[in-house]
């Protein structure tokens, strides 16, 4: 009976005790009734408590601090549009909407608390029995027992982080949640989050657009800052697949976690100061933005272009921070696209708390703007205290507001309508719900989804229904706007700004570009960088290559670090950065710089040049030598000296030397289709004709000393001047026949050596058939070994005189030139090769021709008491 009683006491103590839902407060949020109730989560202070781990208690809600005066105008941009909507006589007539907004504080855990609250439903008071069905059902008919309809639908997940999770959450009861800010490509998977809708672009589009910005302005080596989220760490891939194959490094990736944003934002500071990374890319928050500044400033590193993603780059807070404007000086970066809301302005300026007095957030803005507080409200003279596990309630010490402060000349963030852009983000959200909810209620309606034919009512309207309405959602905004989605999406639009020094100092917002889509649109000239100039900065690991040369990668660095090396002869490069030379055809050379192909000149052995005139001269001497021998022999062909070994042959023997001297010339010049037959048939008979009649000449001494031995002297009539005329012309006609069969089937032509490298290619008689020429010269070299053995054998006959000596030391010289003539001649490039064969021509004939009449002359000549017949006979 005691335990009953003691039951029902304290049933009834807990009926009549106020109670909130675990982790929320009651006074954290602005509250609108209405018809239907949207659900509204925002972002509004940015310094989270600090962490307690003391968990003995129940946790419970702990105030973040440091209102934001943006994210403040968010939350009244939703005001404003659902009482703008609320006066419509044409969208959602005779429908109120009401709202609910909770503060996230930016953490995840947070916004899910508040948005298991606005779906579920909240009360300022509750039974246990109605706590406990609460928490088993999460329903809406909890809601409705309750007088208290959860939201069918919520405006918010600022970050994608968080949107991703209350998506997952609400997914399973169809709850709708549109985002503003949240901008993760992951978002726009509809199997994934198919209750998800944004108002903001995907990440995609703006990464795309700075890979652009990047390629476009030849910035090939890049710091990136990002947050350690999907946010950052999404884009920064997406920004890597655009510029791969662009020649696009990262130089480093420094990541930044809020929780740590101190230590984390100074390291990322040394890290840009150390870099030769001239442009730095930041995707993260301007909160992140603000502290990384503050520590470049420190460190003195304001040479730095940013490269900004629209989370920062239209950032009030860092544009009129003095102690950061030389680091942000010339800002480039991707900002959401702005538009305006007509009367906002007239609506902020007009906001009052002693008209709003159970507006918290007005409250203490205005306690933070006018150092005053509005008057005595049930939570103006208590602020809720920071401990953790208890709620202690503590006066103010701020003073009475006198009721004449106003908004009207004040210039902040929050009054700032200039540029809205997240703001009009906001303001979309609110209409796409408000067309959504008009087309549901609206009886029957030609936009209703297949087979829901049904009316509803606001007060029976579930998030299934809203969802389904949200996919087809299409109207015209009030500025003229067409809206619809794709998906979760919205078709993507980005401004391009840039931050530009005023004459004041200070930094001011300047509109260079827009981007639709994947179409980019720069006006370049309108930049102004951060150097201060209008010249684009560089920042590249490797300066350009020039035409000329080329990339060869660094081994163990990125592709963008890389030296330059110059194009080999024959290669070129016409253009920078090329990453390999291109070979010239045969016909064409590289020119000096290695930058263009030009035509190859034609060179050849002429007369004209230093070697040539040289060679020429050599070869004119030895034929005026050998015709002033000729003409001695000739003036004392009746002496011994003369006769005594043969004068016919001598004399055809000068003959042919003559010949020999003369036909080196033929190798001079231009060659020519009939020069380069006539060359080597010349050379070819004529040195046949001379090593044959040193050959005669010699079997003639060894038959006339044989013949002097007992029984030899028919020996001689073998040998007889007929027989000699006869030897000389068999084996000069057999060099002969071997020309013509050669000539005639495939002669020497014409033609440019372009195997051998340089700008200028040899024209020289091309050897169509290598045997010929080399019978040719086996021949001649079959004839003078022949020559040199008889000579060496009779090298010692007892005369005084023994020519067959004088034939031993010329058949040597012969020899040795033409043996040493063919690996020079092979090696030779170009001309020189003529050159080459010229001079063997030249040292074999001067050889023959000194070493067979030089003796016979000097005795003709300088001697004549030896020039007679017992002389030449003594032994």
């Amino acid at each position: 009976m005691g335990r009953q009683l003691g039951l029902r006491v304290g049933l009834q103590v807990v009926q009549t005790v106020t109670c909130s839902r675990l982790g929320t407060s009651i006074d954290q949020g602005l509250f609108q009734d209405g018809d239907v109730v949207i659900g509204g989560l925002f972002s509004l202070y940015y310094k989270p408590p600090a962490i307690d781990h003391d968990f003995t208690q129940l946790p419970d809600y702990k105030s973040c601090t440091g209102l934001e005066n943006l994210p403040l105008q968010y939350v009244y941009a939703m005001v404003f549009a659902l009482e703008e909507i609320n006066h419509s006589t044409t969208l959602l007539p005779g429908v109120k909407l009401g709202y609910h907004i909770h503060d996230s504080c930016a953490i995840p855990l947070w916004a899910l608390q508040a948005t298991l609250s606005l779906v579920g439903g909240d009360s300022t008071s509750c039974n246990s029995a109605a706590q406990l069905e609460y928490s088993a059902g999460y329903g809406a008919e909890v809601g409705q027992r309750r007088g208290d309809l959860p939201v069918p639908l919520v405006i918010g997940g600022d970050s994608s982080v968080t949107a991703k999770i209350l998506s997952r959450i609400l997914g399973p009861l169809s709850v709708p949640l549109m985002s503003y800010t949240a901008s993760c490509p992951c978002l726009s998977d509809r199997r994934q989050f198919p209750n998800f809708f944004r108002t903001m672009p995907s990440d995609i589009y703006q990464a795309r657009a700075i890979a652009h910005l990047a390629v476009n302005f030849n910035w090939t080596w890049i710091g990136a800052v990002v947050a350690n989220n999907d946010y950052g760490l999404m884009a920064i891939k997406i920004f890597q697949e655009e510029t791969q194959g662009a020649g696009v490094c990262l130089a480093f990736v420094e990541t930044l976690r809020r929780e740590n944003i101190m230590s984390d934002a100074r390291r990322a500071a040394l890290t840009i100061q150390a870099s030769t990374a001239r442009v730095i890319l930041i995707f993260t928050w301007y909160t992140d933005v603000r502290e990384l500044f503050l520590q470049l400033t420190k460190i003195n590193v304001t040479d730095r272009q940013f490269l900004a993603s629209e989370a920062w780059s239209t950032s009030g807070d860092l544009l009129q921070n003095p102690s950061t404007s030389k680091v942000a000086s010339g800002v480039l970066g991707v900002a959401i696209r702005s538009s305006a809301i007509p009367g906002f302005e007239n609506y902020l300026r007009n906001l009052n708390p002693f008209r709003r007095p159970d507006e918290k957030f007005l409250r203490e803005f205005w306690e933070k703007m006018f150092s005053c507080s509005p008057g005595a409200t049930p939570f103006s003279s208590y602020t809720t205290s920071p401990s953790y596990g208890s709620r202690l309630l503590q006066k103010t010490s701020l003073p009475l507001c006198n009721g004449t402060e106003s908004l009207e000349r004040v210039q902040n963030l929050f009054t700032d309508t200039s540029q809205l852009r997240v703001t009009y983000n906001v303001y979309l959200a609110v209409y796409a719900a408000a067309h959504a909810l008009h087309n549901l209620l609206s009886c029957p309606d030609s936009n209703s989804p297949p087979g829901n034919n049904s009316c509803s009512y606001p007060k029976h309207i579930k998030p299934i229904e809203v969802l389904q309405y949200l996919n087809n959602v299409n109207f015209t905004t009030p500025q003229g706007e067409m809206f619809y989605f794709q998906g979760a999406d919205i078709p993507a639009k980005y401004d391009l700004v840039n931050w530009q020094n005023t004459p004041k100092g200070q930094l001011k917002l300047v509109l260079v570009g827009r981007v639709d889509g994947f179409d980019l649109h720069l006006n370049e000239s309108a930049i102004q960088w951060s150097t201060g100039s209008s010249r684009v900065p560089v920042s590249v690991c490797s300066e350009s290559c020039r035409p000329g040369t080329r990339m060869a990668t660094k081994k163990g660095e990125p592709v963008c670090c890389f030296d330059c090396i110059p194009c080999a002869e024959g290669e070129i490069s016409n253009k920078t950065d090329s990453p390999h030379c291109e070979r010239c055809p045969s016909e064409f050379w590289s020119n000096a710089e290695r930058t263009a192909c030009i035509p190859r000149q034609l060179d050849f052995l002429s007369f004209n040049e230093t070697l040539g005139i040289t060679l020429t001269t050599v070869a004119v001497s030895g034929a005026t030598v050998t015709t002033a021998v000729f003409v001695v022999f000739l003036y004392y062909r009746q002496t011994p000296m003369v006769r005594a070994n043969n004068s016919e042959l001598s004399f055809l023997l000068l003959l042919s030397l003559k010949l020999c001297f003369l036909c080196s010339l033929v190798f001079i010049g231009r060659p020519s289709v009939w020069a380069c037959r006539f060359q080597q048939a010349a050379f070819g008979i004529s040195f046949v004709l001379c090593v044959s009649c040193l050959k005669v000449k010699t079997i003639v001494v060894l038959a006339a000393f044989r013949s002097a031995r007992p029984g030899g002297e028919a020996l001689m009539k073998w040998f007889g001047p007929g027989q000699q005329r006869g030897s000389v012309c068999l084996f000069t006609c057999i060099q002969v026949f071997i020309c013509i069969i050669w000539l005639s089937l495939s002669p020497p032509v014409p033609q440019p050596d372009f195997e051998i490298p340089g700008l200028k290619v040899t024209l020289k008689c091309a050897m169509a058939s290598v045997v010929g020429f080399s019978l040719v010269l086996g021949y001649i070299g079959l004839l003078a070994c022949t020559s040199l053995l008889l000579a060496f054998l009779a090298r010692k006959l007892p005369d005084n005189f023994n020519e067959a000596k004088l034939i031993t030391f010329s058949m040597l010289i012969f020899c040795a030139v033409w043996v040493a003539f063919v690996p020079a001649y092979v090696s030779s490039p170009g001309k020189y090769a003529v050159a080459v064969e010229i001079f063997a021509i030249l040292a074999s004939s001067y050889g023959l021709l000194f070493c067979i009449f030089a003796p016979k002359c000097f005795i003709i000549l300088l001697r004549p008491e030896k020039n007679t017949k017992k002389h030449l006979m003594a032994r």
